[in-house]
């Protein structure tokens, strides 16, 4: 019997969709765009010439793209084993 999907797993898949599309943004502008620099931002203080990086390199947009891509990928699924579980 096909009953509509309760609220919780449809805020779930928004908020997975939500991740996934973020992800796969930031993971197109990663491996498309130069690495950018706070300076070249609007907001960026015109007085000074400052080398601090929006996102950490330690976690660059590519990876992060990838990471946020995947965690919306496992919420989609944790949602879905779980909804049919329960039907």
């Amino acid at each position: 019997m096909n009953r509509p999907a309760p609220r919780r797993a449809t805020s779930l898949y928004a908020v997975s969709a939500t991740c996934g599309a973020l992800g796969a943004l930031l993971w197109i502008r990663g491996r498309t765009a130069p690495p950018r620099v706070y300076a070249s931002y609007l907001a960026a203080d015109s007085y000074s010439r400052s080398a601090w990086r929006v996102w950490s390199p330690a976690v660059p947009e590519t990876r992060l793209g990838l990471y946020l891509v995947a965690a919306g990928v496992t919420l989609a699924l944790a949602t879905r084993l779980l909804s049919s579980r329960r039907d």
